[in-house]
C-alpha cells in the first residue's frame, strides 16, 4: 500500500503544480534566475542545464562536498546531498569495512554505473559476501577519489543503459575532475566524535574517531590554452568503538564491565593523488586525459573471541583476543584520447586502464590447530581487477525541418575486465597437529591455493541516439544499444524520453527503458572461506562457510547453475517547475528487475530439513567447512518511488543571501520472486536457497523515506549552512523473526559556520549529527557475550553519534 500513496502524492502533485504554472505569465517565468548548471549526463546534446533535461539529474559542485564536514570520503558527501543516494557503514564485515557499497533509489550498489568524465569506471575488486546492505554486489569504489580532485558530480536519476552501457539500471553518477590552468588552494580539515554511547549492557562517553586531512590542489597553464590540474590529498582517521560490554554472567572471569570487541569505522590511512588535463591542438582538435593513484591502508576488527572460546590458546592470549583485518588497498586509472570534428561530426576518440587490488592481513590473531606455536599475525592473500577499455563517439547536428537542429550521435566500446585470487601464506589456511581446532588465521582465514583465480572476458558494443525537438514544446531522445560478452552473449537495449515544456515555467517529462546487468567476473568465480557470525536454532554462532563459484562441483552438488544477466524495465514521470527564484521537480519511478544475481542461503541452515543436512553435510566435511554457499539468479523485484527536490533563493537587503532547499526520496521494494527449489536428485528435499532475511532485506533493509531540507546562508564574509536529514526506520531481518529489530526513526542536525579572512584565508566550523542521534541498540537476545556488535549496519546513518570538526582553507 504504501507505493500506492507515494504515486498518488506525485500524481497529486503534478496536477496542482500544471495548473498553477499554465498560469504564469511569461513576465513572472523570466523572473530574475541564477545561471544554470550545464549537464553532460543524460544528454548527448552540448549545453542542456539542470533543469532542461528529459531526466532527472543532480548536480552538486566542490563547495557543496567540501561543507559537508566528512572532508574525505566522498560517498559520504554525496549521500549527504543526495536523498536518493544511501551510504550505509557496516562493520564486521571483512573487506566490506574497507570497501563500502552505496545505494541508489534503494537498489543494490552494482546497479548504478559510475563515470569519470564521462568514461566508465572500473569497479573494485571486492564482491561484499557478508552481512551487510549490498549483499552479493561488487560496485566502484566512490571513496577512491578525493573530494578535492572533483569539480562537479551529475547524478542521473533513471535508467540508462541504453545510452551508456550494462549496469546503469538505477542510473549514473558522473564525477568529472577539476579543469583549471591557474589558481589552486591548501585545505587543512581536523575532527573528532565526541559521543554519548547507550549499548544494551551500559553506557560511556566516547571521544574517537580522530581525522586529519591535508588535501590542495593547483592549476597549471600547457601551452596557450591547455591546462593541468593535479590534485592531492592525505588523511588519517583513526577507528571508531561501538561494542557493547561483555556479558558478566556469561563471562564472568572477566570480573568487571570491559568492552572487547570493536564495532565502528575503520583506522584508515591514505594517500591520492589526480591530474587532469586538456591540450588544444588547433582551433578543432584537443588532446585530454587524466591519471589517478591512492593507496589506502585499513585496519578493522573482526568479532572478539573471549577467553573460553573453542579456538581460543590460553597460553597465547589467555584473556581471549581480537582480531583484526588490516587491507591494503591500490587503485589507480589512466584515461586519454583526442576530440575533435570531421566533416562535420564532433568525433571522440579515448581509451583508459584502471586497475584495484586489496592485500588482506590477519593480526593478533591465532591458527588454534597449532597451539602455543601459532604465529599471531598472517597474510592472507589478496584480491585484483582490472579494466581495459576504448571508446569512440561521434555526433551531429542536422537541419530536416524540425525546430531545431536534430542530435544524432553514436559509438563503439570495447573492454576487456580481468579478476584475479592471488592465496595467503600457508598458515592462514593450514590445518596444524591440533586436528580439533580451526585450522586457519581466526576472523580472516587466508585464501587457499584452490581458492586461486586468474580469470578474463571482453565485450563490445554500439549505440545510436537521437535526439531533438518536434515542436518548440515537445522534446524526445531515442536510443538503442547492442552489447555482446564473451562469456554469456549478448543483449540489447533501449530508451525513449520525452519532454513537453507548457510554458518558460512547466514541463513535464518521462521516459522508458529496457536495461540490464552483466555478472561481475567477480559473481562468477570468487570462491572463499569465511567465519561469519551465523544464526544456528536460537543461538549466534561462528561458523565456518565456503563460497564457491558457480561452475565448482560442490556448487552443482547443491543446484548452482551458470549466471545470466539481470533485466530492468525502466519507467519514469516528472514535472519540472520554475518561477523566479523558485525551481521544484518531482519525479516518479517504476523499476521491474528480473532474474537478480544473489548470494544463496548458507546450506545447510536452520530451515534446511535434516535428512537433507545430512547429505549436505557429507558433501562439506572433506572441505574442513559448516556451511556452502554461491551465487544464484532467480529474484526479481519492483521498486516504486518518488523524488522530489524544491529550492528558493532568498536575497535581502539587510540579511544578506538565503538558499532553501527541501528534498526527499520516498522508496518502496518488493520482491515478486524468489530461486526456485534446486531439483537435486540426491537431495532428499531441496533446501531454499533465498529465505525470509534476504527477502526482507530487499524490501525494508533500505529506508522508504529519506528527507533533507538545508539552509545556505552568506552575508559579506560571513556564511554558514544548517541541514536536516529525516531517516526512515529499517529493518534488519533474520530467517527466525524472532531476531528481527528496528534501527528506529531518527532526524539528525548538521551546522556549519563559515568566515572568510583577506588573502584568500577561509575558516569554518561544524557538527555533524548536533544531537547525538543513533540507531535502537542491539537487542540483548542478539547481542553476543563478548558484546562485538553493539549496533545495526543496516542504518543508514550509522551508528557514531555526534561529530565535531574544523577547517582551515586557503585560495590562491
Amino acid at each position: 500500500m504504501h507505493h500506492r500513496h507515494i504515486l498518488f502524492a506525485a500524481a497529486s502533485a503534478l496536477t496542482l503544480i500544471a495548473g498553477d504554472a499554465l498560469a504564469q505569465t511569461k513576465q513572472a517565468a523570466t523572473a530574475e534566475t541564477s545561471v544554470e548548471e550545464l549537464v553532460v549526463t543524460g544528454t548527448r546534446t552540448a549545453g542542456r542545464s539542470r533543469l532542461d533535461t528529459l531526466a532527472p539529474v543532480d548536480v552538486i559542485n566542490a563547495e557543496s562536498l567540501q561543507r559537508q564536514g566528512t572532508a574525505t570520503e566522498l560517498a559520504t558527501a554525496l549521500s549527504s546531498l543526495t536523498p536518493a543516494l544511501d551510504f550505509p557503514r557496516p562493520a564486521i564485515t571483512d573487506g566490506t569495512d574497507a570497501v563500502r557499497p552505496a545505494t541508489l533509489r534503494g537498489l543494490a550498489p552494482d546497479q548504478t554505473l559510475v563515470l569519470v568524465n564521462g568514461m566508465r569506471g572500473h569497479v573494485s575488486a571486492l564482491v561484499n559476501v557478508n552481512g551487510s546492505i549490498g549483499r552479493g554486489s561488487t560496485a566502484f569504489d566512490l571513496n577512491t577519489i578525493p573530494t578535492v580532485a572533483i569539480d562537479q558530480v551529475e547524478v542521473l536519476r533513471d535508467g540508462a543503459s541504453a545510452q551508456y552501457g550494462a549496469d546503469a539500471i538505477a542510473g549514473v553518477i558522473n564525477l568529472r575532475l577539476r579543469k583549471a590552468r591557474s589558481g589552486g588552494s591548501l585545505t587543512a580539515n581536523y575532527g573528532i566524535y565526541d559521543t554519548s554511547v547507550d549499548n544494551v549492557r551500559g553506557s560511556r562517553h566516547a571521544h574517537d574517531g580522530l581525522t586529519e586531512s591535508l588535501a590542495g590542489w593547483q592549476g597549471l597553464p600547457l601551452g596557450d590554452k591547455g591546462f593541468l590540474t593535479v590534485s592531492g590529498e592525505y588523511v588519517i582517521r583513526h577507528p571508531t568503538n561501538r561494542s557493547d560490554y561483555v556479558d558478566l554472567n556469561t563471562l564472568p572471569a572477566y570480573g568487571r564491565e570491559i568492552v572487547l570487541g570493536r564495532y565502528g569505522d575503520p583506522g584508515v590511512r591514505s594517500l591520492a593523488f589526480y591530474g587532469n588535463a586538456g591540450l588544444p591542438l588547433n582551433d578543432t582538435w584537443e588532446l585530454y586525459g587524466y591519471a589517478g593513484w591512492q593507496h589506502r591502508d585499513t585496519d578493522s576488527a573482526a568479532t572478539a573471541r573471549a577467553y573460553n572460546n573453542a579456538n581460543n590458546v590460553a597460553a597465547l592470549t589467555p584473556g581471549g583476543f581480537l582480531p583484526r583485518i588490516d587491507t591494503d588497498l591500490d587503485d589507480y586509472s589512466v584515461q586519454g584520447g583526442i576530440r575533435g570534428e570531421v566533416a562535420g561530426w564532433k568525433t571522440d576518440l579515448g581509451a583508459s586502464f584502471g586497475r584495484n587490488t586489496l592485500d588482506y592481513y590477519t593480526v593478533n590473531s591465532v591458527n588454534a590447530s597449532f597451539g602455543a606455536a601459532s604465529q599471531r599475525n598472517f597474510y592472507s592473500g589478496s584480491l585484483g581487477y582490472d579494466q581495459a577499455l576504448v571508446d569512440f563517439n561521434v555526433s551531429r547536428g542536422f537541419e530536416v525541418g524540425l525546430v531545431a537542429p536534430l542530435n544524432v550521435a553514436g559509438g563503439i566500446e570495447y573492454r576487456h575486465e580481468g579478476f584475479w585470487i592471488d592465496p595467503g601464506e600457508p598458515a592462514s589456511y593450514t590445518l596444524g597437529p591440533i586436528t580439533n581446532k580451526a585450522g586457519n588465521s581466526q576472523g580472516f582465514p587466508g585464501f587457499r591455493p584452490s581458492n586461486s583465480v586468474d580469470v578474463s572476458r571482453h565485450n563490445w558494443s554500439a549505440y545510436a541516439d537521437v535526439e531533438g525537438k518536434l515542436t518548440d514544446k515537445l522534446g524526445f531522445d531515442v536510443a538503442g544499444r547492442y552489447e555482446d560478452y564473451s562469456d554469456f552473449g549478448s543483449k540489447w537495449t533501449g530508451k525513449v524520453s520525452g519532454r513537453y515544456d507548457f510554458n518558460e515555467a512547466f514541463a513535464i517529462r518521462g521516459s522508458a527503458s529496457k536495461g540490464f546487468k552483466a555478472p561481475a567476473l567477480q559473481q562468477q568465480y570468487f570462491t572463499y572461506t569465511s567465519t561469519n557470525n551465523t544464526l544456528v536454532g536460537n543461538t549466534f554462532q561462528l561458523i565456518e562457510v565456503g563460497t564457491f563459484p558457480v561452475s565448482s562441483s560442490v556448487a552443482k552438488a547443491l543446484g548452482a547453475k551458470p549466471l545470466e544477466p539481470e533485466t530492468s524495465t525502466n519507467f519514469s514521470l516528472g514535472t519540472v517547475f520554475r518561477t523566479g527564484n523558485f525551481e521544484l521537480t518531482i519525479d516518479a519511478y517504476h523499476i521491474k528487475i528480473k532474474n537478480r544475481i544473489v548470494l544463496s542461503e548458507n546450506l545447510p541452515n536452520t530451515n534446511t530439513p535434516a535428512a537433507t543436512a545430512a547429505v549436505i553435510n557429507s558433501i562439506l566435511q572433506p572441505l574442513g567447512i559448516s556451511a556452502a554457499r554461491f551465487f544464484i539468479n532467480g529474484v526479481d523485484t519492483t521498486t516504486k518511488g518518488v523524488d522530489i527536490v524544491a529550492r528558493y533563493r532568498l536575497p535581502t537587503d539587510t540579511m544578506g543571501r538565503f538558499d532553501f532547499t527541501a528534498a526527499a526520496n520516498l522508496n518502496k521494494t518488493n520482491v515478486d520472486k524468489t530461486p526456485a527449489l534446486p531439483a537435486i536428485s540426491n537431495l532428499p528435499q531441496p533446501p531454499f536457497l533465498f529465505d525470509r532475511g534476504n527477502v526482507l532485506s530487499y524490501e525494508e533493509g533500505t529506508p522508504e523515506s529519506k528527507l533533507v531540507g538545508t539552509v545556505d546562508w552568506s552575508m559579506g564574509d560571513l556564511g554558514g549552512t544548517l541541514k536536516v536529514t529525516h531517516y526512515d526506520s529499517v529493518l534488519v531481518p533474520n530467517n527466525n523473526p524472532t531476531f528481527d529489530y528496528t534501527t528506529g526513526q531518527a532526524t539528525l542536525v548538521d551546522l556549519e559556520a563559515r568566515y572568510q579572512f583577506p588573502h584568500g584565508v577561509g575558516a569554518a566550523l561544524g557538527v555533524n549529527n548536533l544531537f547525538d542521534k543513533y540507531p535502537n541498540n542491539t537487542p540483548g537476545n542478539i547481542s553476543s557475550p563478548t558484546g562485538s556488535i553493539g549496533f545495526p549496519s543496516y542504518s543508514p546513518y550509522g551508528f557514531n553519534g555526534r561529530f565535531l570538526y574544523g577547517r582551515v582553507s586557503v585560495k590562491w
